[in-house]
This record gives C-alpha cells, sequence and structure tokens, in this order.
C-alpha cells in the first residue's frame, strides 16, 4: 500500500515540486529577452541624433540614441518593453519627434551594446542614468515625459517615484509580473517564487505626477484590465486612452487621432518652450 500511495502520490509531487524549482531558477529567461546590437539607427528616419554610451551608478554601459527635435519642447525617455532593442522604437521616436520632442532611447543592459548585469534594479539604474544624460542637456524635470511600453510601464513608474517629471505614460503595462505570470501560468505558484517584482500597483498610489495610461482590449498578454487597475490606482490628472491592437503591432501609434490626443495631453502639462 505504501508503494502504491508513493507512485500516485509522491512520484507527482516530487515532480511539481522540480517544475516549481527549474521555473524558479530560471525565471529571468521568462522576463527578459534581449535583442542584438542594432544594424539600423535613426538616420533611417532622417533625424538628427547622438550616439551615446551612458555609465550607470553600478558602472553598467548603456547604449542610446537622443534623437533630436526642432525647438524642443521638451523631452521623452523611451523605457521599452522586455524583448528586442532601440532600434525597434524608431517608429515611436519619429511621432515623439513630429510632436515636438527630443528623445532618448536606450537600451537596458545586455540589451543591444548595452552591458552589465541584468535584473530589475539595473533597469532602474539604466533608466536613472538616462535620465541624468537629460538633464545634462538642459531638460529639467518640467520638461521630462517617462514612458514605458509593456514591461518598461514597470521601469517608467519605478522612475517617475524616484526622480520628478512632467508626465507619466505608460502603455499596454501590467499591474505586476507576478500578475501577469498567474495569468500565464495557472498551474505555478508564481506569486510565491516570483523573485523579480515590477510591482507598479503598489507604487502608482503614492504617484501625482500628470498620468497617461494606453491599453488595449484585445491586448492577448496583457489584459485590459491591467491598464484599468493603474488608472484607478492613480489620484492625480489623468487620461486613459483606449487603443485597439494585440500586445506587438497595436498601440497609440496605429491612428493619427490617438497620436493626437497624446499630443493634447503632454501640451497640457509641459510648459511651452
Amino acid at each position: 500500500m505504501r508503494r502504491v500511495l508513493f507512485w500516485l502520490f509522491g512520484i507527482p509531487i516530487a515532480l511539481y515540486a522540480l517544475l516549481c524549482f527549474v521555473a524558479w531558477f530560471f525565471q529571468d529567461r521568462l522576463v527578459w529577452y534581449p535583442g542584438p546590437p542594432p544594424t539600423l539607427t535613426p538616420a533611417a528616419i532622417a533625424a538628427p541624433f547622438e550616439d551615446l554610451e551612458l555609465t550607470t551608478r553600478d558602472g553598467a554601459t548603456v547604449h542610446a540614441w537622443h534623437v533630436k527635435a526642432e525647438n524642443a519642447r521638451g523631452a521623452v525617455l523611451v523605457c521599452h518593453g522586455n524583448a528586442g532593442n532601440i532600434e525597434g522604437r524608431l517608429p515611436l521616436a519619429q511621432t515623439f519627434r513630429l510632436l515636438g520632442y527630443d528623445v532618448l532611447l536606450f537600451d537596458y543592459r545586455q540589451y543591444g551594446k548595452s552591458r552589465g548585469i541584468l535584473s530589475e534594479e539595473g533597469t532602474y539604474l539604466d533608466g536613472e542614468a538616462a535620465l541624468d544624460h537629460l538633464a545634462a542637456r538642459g531638460f529639467e524635470p518640467r520638461r521630462t515625459v517617462i514612458y514605458g511600453e509593456s514591461m518598461g510601464g514597470a521601469v517608467a513608474v519605478e522612475l517617475a517615484r524616484r526622480r520628478p517629471c512632467a508626465v507619466l505614460f505608460v502603455e499596454d503595462t501590467f499591474t505586476a509580473l507576478a500578475d501577469v505570470g498567474a495569468e500565464v501560468y495557472p498551474w505555478l505558484p508564481v506569486r510565491w517564487i516570483t523573485r523579480t517584482k515590477y510591482d507598479s500597483l503598489a507604487k502608482i498610489g503614492a504617484l501625482r505626477v500628470p498620468f497617461l495610461v494606453a491599453h488595449s482590449p484585445e491586448d492577448q498578454l496583457v489584459p485590459f484590465r491591467h491598464g484599468e487597475r493603474l488608472y484607478a490606482a492613480h489620484s492625480g490628472p489623468k487620461e486613459f486612452l483606449e487603443t485597439r491592437g494585440g500586445h506587438n503591432g497595436g498601440g497609440f501609434l496605429q491612428r493619427a487621432e490617438w497620436v493626437e490626443r497624446v499630443g493634447g495631453f503632454l501640451r497640457e502639462h509641459l510648459p511651452a518652450p
């Protein structure tokens, strides 16, 4: 009977425990998908730019492009998602540039040409180095927008918590990484084994910076309710932009009226140059 019980319960439990350990040990590979060094530059969109190497407080090297606009009203720091590199964000940079803003694209450590030990805190330090560069170029906080897409939205929220800015703008961003993980892997104790938090919902209520949320009900990876919960938790000036399309390939860039909504919110909260 003991042998039967062992085979019925002991082996499945041991296998499940092993699966949980593997998920815990290798979870970084499920969070970050670094892209290779970019093959294009902002020259591909006919934009003047500076090619930069920034140094973080912990000694990592961050590759960035400072894309220039004529008579810039302010600057937008772009915190991209967990896959690819800054090359894939050139259309985004061009859109903000045409709205009248300089744009700083940067790759997290181990993404593109950036180097360092990748971690949640590391991505925050990379963003801090990017903000330091904008400040050194004369873009004080009242003229700086922090934008983040998907995972980059979590980076943007933390940066806005650490540094003042004029506007915080997140797109298709989750409430917390564990919330997404629990929905994708309901058969794993994700909330117990997740080391990387990216818990924006726990932070957003303390912020008063003007807050713009863009999210699509058709997002198949980060459900629409994540954007709604982040928006509801914020108590300062805010606006919600409902877009269309999936997690990859959708977003506010798809329609001119959505771009104009974004531009209007930024103009409302950034002073004229």
